[in-house]
């Protein structure tokens, strides 16, 4: 069996979906879906069965899991950069995140935490992912502080030899439409779009970047399961680990790729930055992603073309958003 945390987020059940394409189903997912739309990422998935996140935090707190459990896949944060409530972020960003690392090392589970690009701040000590670099950090945000605190534990805790704790770019792709202001731009505007309205961008505040020209690591949802896919298969990487393209690409690009994928001539606007964002705006970002070659991981990465391209004439112009036909198993778990 696998566990899967925010099983019904974006990347969770992205994750589902790459476990279900390698025939597995033997899964457990844990979330929290309340009155939102995320079952909707569930439904062309195959798993065992489905645990609200309070009812598997009781069964941690007990010092219990499954039986057989193979690898944890802990997806399952709060993610929105602008949460506010700092208690609720230790709580359910670190604390849970601890006590979950702690039940999967006890007994020899393969666990696999996400942490966030968020961790960079303001990128002044750059994108690598070495353990110098990260003991460093001053994240700009209380989200980023919540992955900051949990990679900062399992440093002084020693779990970093025997975890991997990834930290992921800004992803884009398939069954983010539930995220509101953290969905990635192009699920933003394809809307837009599709009504004949032109794609707005940030004017630069900088003078050294036109307008458009700042830059970010855009990473396709799927390279990013490919990669915990192989980092399962290979329990022996571990540590901190960057995932993203390995690219930075400015807005403009990701603009044209949009309007290439539908077909269209790009139309773009630039209006001024909101002066909130003034001199806390990130001009670039780019993920060190040397790991791949030291640790031998071969995972093939799309380009940003390649990547928008899939994601909006094979989901966003199409009527089911991912690929298989779901179904639950329908073999309990045992919650001794």
């Amino acid at each position: 069996m696998y566990i899967v945390t925010g099983g019904a987020g974006f990347i969770g059940s992205a994750m589902i979906w790459k476990l279900n394409e390698e025939n597995i189903d033997d899964i457990l997912v844990v979330d929290n879906l309340a009155s939102s739309e995320k079952w909707r990422n569930l439904v062309n998935r195959r798993y065992t069965d489905y645990m609200h996140r309070d009812e598997f935090r009781k069964m941690l707190d007990a010092n219990r899991l499954p039986p057989k459990v193979e690898g944890i896949i802990h997806m399952g944060a709060c993610s929105a950069t602008t949460e506010r409530n700092v208690d609720f972020l230790m709580q359910n960003n670190v604390k849970y995140s601890e006590l979950l690392c702690r039940c999967a090392m006890d007994r020899g589970i393969r666990f696999i935490n996400a942490s966030s690009a968020a961790t960079y701040g303001d990128g002044s000590l750059g994108f690598s992912d070495d353990i110098s670099t990260t003991v460093q950090l001053k994240p700009l945000n209380a989200y980023g502080y919540s992955k900051q605190l949990f990679d900062l534990w399992a440093y002084r805790e020693r779990r970093l030899d025997s975890i991997a704790s990834v930290k992921f770019f800004n992803v884009y792709g398939p069954n983010e439409y539930h995220k509101g202001d953290m969905k990635s731009v192009i699920a933003k505007v394809f809307g837009d779009i599709m009504k004949g309205l032109p794609i707005r961008l940030f004017k630069s505040d900088r003078p050294e970047y036109g307008d458009g020209e700042s830059t970010r690591d855009f990473v396709y949802v799927k390279d990013c399961v490919n990669v915990l896919y192989w980092l399962l298969q290979n329990p022996q990487a571990n540590g901190v680990l960057n995932i993203g393209s390995g690219k930075a690409r400015t807005w403009n690009d990701l603009a044209r790729a949009v309007y290439a994928a539908m077909g269209k001539d790009p139309v773009i606007e630039y209006f001024e930055m909101p002066e909130a964002l003034k001199g806390k705006y990130q001009y670039f970002t780019q993920a060190d992603m040397g790991w791949l070659k030291r640790l031998e991981c071969d995972v093939p990465f799309h380009s940003l073309e390649e990547g928008v391209a899939d994601y909006v004439k094979n989901y966003m112009m199409q009527d089911d958003p991912y690929l298989e036909q779901s179904t639950i198993t329908g073999r309990e778990i045992s919650r001794g």
